[in-house]
């Protein structure tokens, strides 16, 4: 056999062996474990990600370009980046706002609007950078942040608001950017459990100067552990590419040098005079670009082999959002007798989601109970979780944290202290929808007694 037919035998009985493997698992049948969410796939990322690793490209490479174009193609925008995590997506997006090669850079001491009711990596960067975090409420109805509040948030320091569209429920955009606007501040849309919803008919992460995803297994797409920045702004883009990739100025892809057919010509002596540096404090003419740092940056950059592995994954996409959809609205069908004593978030007014979870807020809050309900569920291996961390300022971590409060975050805590989450992810069968709800309904009866 030559080397063609080789690779397709060996990808052949790569499709075979995970057949063999699925067919092991067999159906669903009740007792199983239920997950909150989980990785959907088949054949075709097993031996995607085969080829990928007989290319043995390893570091990002042309697998990693392909996606970030298709990415960028069906966000409809211009440019994106894929990073390790969507924590580093959150990462290097807010730190592009930092670069001194910006007109208006966000500097230490700036203030960022965001909110107490959601994950940590969220405003993390903005904390670590030096900024004080702004914190408002929330919407019962929706669980996104109150648009009421921004103007109150407010202050000559505010230089940009960072928030992520709830469990895939998106925000008011309208409000949020029209504030943004008005007020000349940075939006950076945290994406990483929505891709793939709408607001307004235009997919959310677009809407601002930066959007993020993540491909963390129980996200829309994964691949394995990865995320993604994306923006319309050339800049921007040059931005984010440099801090994920060690804060270097040079922007040639892996692999490649001199792009800029300038790369031993660099007059940096120049370059720093014109930042008030003298000549002596700056690197010598004609040192090399590839090895010139305008960036205290990271390596944050996933392998090629990830990226084969997403660039299938954003082939299903579209029917993994439909089942998401289905999943949610048959949860909220099963488990309406419940709404007496728990309210279900709806969608933002304009918006088609593509859920995340399943929301579920008490609406008299007794931690206990919820406590209870969740070792019940935990008992009977039906996933569940809570919104990330409830409330952020009661977490250990943010209790040396600056940080600013507008009111007094009342439906934040009202989360923190009675809400949790169900799994919708397109992995659930009917079979599991109904043990799911049938036990959440009496687990709580029992709870409730």
């Amino acid at each position: 056999m030559n080397e063609q037919q080789i690779e397709q035998e060996i990808l052949r009985l790569t499709a075979e062996l995970h057949q063999l493997r699925q067919n092991k698992k067999g159906p669903y049948q009740t007792g199983q474990t239920i997950p909150y969410a989980g990785r959907v796939y088949d054949a075709t990322e097993v031996q995607a990600a085969v080829k990928a690793s007989l290319d043995f490209w390893l570091t990002l490479g042309p697998e990693g370009e392909a996606f970030e174009r298709e990415l960028a193609d069906y966000l409809g925008v211009r440019h994106a980046t894929l990073v390790n995590s969507g924590s580093s997506a959150n990462l290097v997006a807010f730190y592009a706002l930092t670069s001194p090669k910006l007109d208006r850079r966000i500097l230490p001491g700036d203030e960022i609007i965001t909110v107490a009711a959601g994950f940590p990596t969220t405003i993390n960067p903005a904390i670590m950078y030096g900024c004080v975090p702004v914190f408002v409420d929330v919407d019962l109805k929706t669980a996104n942040i109150d648009v009421t509040q921004l103007q109150a948030a407010l202050s000559p320091r505010t230089r940009a608001v960072m928030i992520a569209h709830t469990l895939g429920n998106p925000f008011d955009l309208d409000a949020v950017q029209a504030f943004c606007k008005q007020h000349n501040l940075y939006l950076i849309e945290d994406n990483c459990d929505s891709l793939g919803s709408r607001y307004k008919g235009r997919l959310t992460g677009t809407f601002g100067d930066l959007g993020t995803s993540s491909f963390y297994p129980p996200h829309h797409i994964t691949m394995g552990e990865g995320g993604a920045v994306y923006t319309n702004d050339g800049q921007l883009r040059r931005l984010v590419e440099s801090f994920r990739d060690w804060g270097r100025d040079c922007w040639c892809p892996s692999g490649q040098d001199n792009t800029c057919k300038n790369r031993f010509d660099w007059d940096w002596a120049k370059l720093g005079n014109a930042c008030g540096a003298k000549a002596e404090e700056c690197l010598p003419f004609g040192y090399d670009h590839k090895y010139v740092y305008s960036h205290l940056g990271f390596n944050v950059k996933p392998t090629d082999i990830q990226a084969a592995i997403g660039r299938v994954q954003l082939k299903r996409l579209p029917d993994f959002i439909a089942a998401r959809r289905r999943n949610r609205d048959r949860l909220l069908d099963l488990l309406t007798p419940l709404e007496k004593d728990w309210h279900f978030i709806s969608a933002t007014p304009g918006s088609e989601p593509s859920w995340f979870g399943f929301l579920m807020i008490m609406r008299q809050p007794d931690h206990t109970k919820l406590t209870k309900l969740c070792r019940g569920l935990d008992a009977r291996k039906v996933g569940n979780r809570r919104l990330f961390g409830g409330n952020l300022l009661l977490q250990p971590a943010y209790r040396e944290v600056k940080h600013r409060v507008v009111g007094e975050l009342t439906i934040t805590n009202k989360i923190a202290q009675g809400g949790l989450f169900l799994g919708v992810y397109p992995g659930l069968t009917e079979a599991m929808l109904l043990d799911q709800a049938n036990a959440v309904k009496e687990i709580w009866a029992e709870v409730c007694k």
